[in-house]
This record gives C-alpha cells, structure tokens and sequence, in this order.
C-alpha cells in the first residue's frame, strides 16, 4: 500500500529507539524526510544514518528535552528551517514508570508527567502552526492502561489517560484546519527496557535469557507474544498517512488483545 507521504516532513521524539525507531523506520521507507528527537546527539546520530542507509531517504537527528518548551522550540524550528515544512509530529516521548499508591513520590508523578504530558503538549504547541499549513497529523503514544488501569500502574497509566484526552481534545479543536490526531495505546512490545531487565537478572542467574523473558511474559497475551515494535511503528505510520485521511480522534490498541476495553 502506498501511504502517500513521499517527500512529507515527520517529526518523532524518542525516535532512536524501540516504537519511535520504528515508526521512523516506516516513515522513511514510505518516501518521508524524518527528523528523530532524543537527548543524547550519538545515539541520534547512530539512528539516522542506519535509517538512512537503509531506505536512501534523508534522516536526521535534533537533541532536545521535550520537557522543556526552549528546548522544543528550537527543535521545530531547526526541522522546519531545513526542509521548510512540517506534515507529522509523533509525540513518543516517554519511559515506563509504575510504583503503588503508597510508594509512589512526588517527583515520580512530575517527572513522568512532564516527559509524557507536557512534552506533548510543547511539542503540539510549536508544531502546530506549519501542521495547519499542510493538514498535516499527529500521533500520541500511549497505552491501554490509560483507559483501564491496574493496580500500582500509576505514574503511567495516569500521564497515558491525559495523553488520551489530549488526542480527543486535540482532533475536535485542529479539525477546522484540517490537522488529524489520533493515539496508539501499545501493549507488551520487545524493547530495550525489557533486554535491560534480562541483563540484571542475569547477574543473579545466569541461566536467564531475553527470549525466555519474553516467552514468560507472552503468556499473559492472549495472542501468546510479545508484539515487536515494527508492529506499533506501522500502525502510527498509517495513522499519519493520506490511507488514514478520514480517521482522527481515534485510539487504536496495539496490544495483542490484552487491553480489556476497545
């Protein structure tokens, strides 16, 4: 399927790994220009030029803090001043943080709603005016867990419920201009904080293994797997693409079945 975004401009932050890289992968594949967001300039740089070797199309990495609006704005700007436009923002910043009520602090809650909720929002903020200009769209990760929670899945499940609310918000008040948004709530995918997580048990055992740590945690999936991030990359892909022109306000579970809402 041709998504029709040859030539558009796509921003995506915590592009260097896991469901961001994929998602650019995608993009990139499809013909887009790609600007991929994170903190630290070499891993940014690793990720663009793999990208770009792989798909012949132009990749670059922007360093920035999506928690801080500064730092935000001089991303946008510096992607807009090369390529002169903006059609996609994939707002995919964010960490995996859940702790129960009574242990939980104060500066959990802000730091994870910072990075997840106003790093959004600052990115909306300062994109928005050159996605007006294209009709361009956006696309939020978050999670089934946003819709329904489980116990001691706070921080997260409370940051990925506004991330929600916000894409609701958000496709009513952009539709005049023709701005789409839409969210993917991702379930159990492979990623580098579970091969970290097998690292440290296998200080402890070392009979533990990354595909028996998946093979463990698929069982609670009713398609019996852990998803691959490819598998999220190209449903946010098709979420931002012309194929998706008349979806917006949407979420979209990409769980293997777990979430038990739709």
């Amino acid at each position: 399927m041709d998504l029709g975004i040859e030539e558009k401009v796509a921003i995506v932050t915590g592009g260097t790994f896991g469901i961001g890289r994929a998602a650019a992968e995608r993009l990139s594949a499809e013909g887009a220009r790609v600007a991929l967001v994170s903190r630290t300039q070499a891993d940014l740089d690793t990720a663009a030029s793999e990208i770009s070797a792989s798909t012949g199309n132009e990749v670059i990495g922007v360093a920035a803090d999506v928690a801080d609006e500064s730092s935000v704005q001089a991303m946008v700007a510096a992607v807009v001043g090369r390529w002169g436009r903006l059609d996609i923002l994939i707002n995919n910043a964010g960490t995996s943080s859940a702790a129960l009520f009574e242990k939980m602090t104060d500066e959990q809650v802000l730091t994870d709603f910072n990075l997840k909720v106003m790093g959004a929002i600052y990115c909306t903020r300062h994109a928005l005016e050159h996605l007006k200009k294209t009709r361009g769209a956006i696309c939020n990760t978050t999670t089934p867990g946003g819709k329904a929670p489980g116990p001691g899945s706070q921080p997260t499940a409370l940051s990925r419920a506004a991330g929600i609310s916000l894409t609701k918000t958000w496709s009513k008040e952009f539709a005049a201009d023709g701005v789409r948004v839409n969210t993917v709530c991702v379930g159990l995918l492979k990623s580098r904080q579970h091969e970290r997580r097998a690292e440290r048990m296998q200080e402890r055992d070392p009979e533990v293994t990354i595909e028996g740590l998946y093979a463990r945690m698929g069982e609670t999936v009713p398609m019996g797997r852990v998803g691959e991030a490819r598998e999220a990359g190209d449903v946010i892909a098709f979420l931002c693409s012309e194929a998706a022109s008349y979806v917006t306000g949407a979420s979209v579970n990409v769980d293997g079945g777990s979430s038990p809402v739709v």
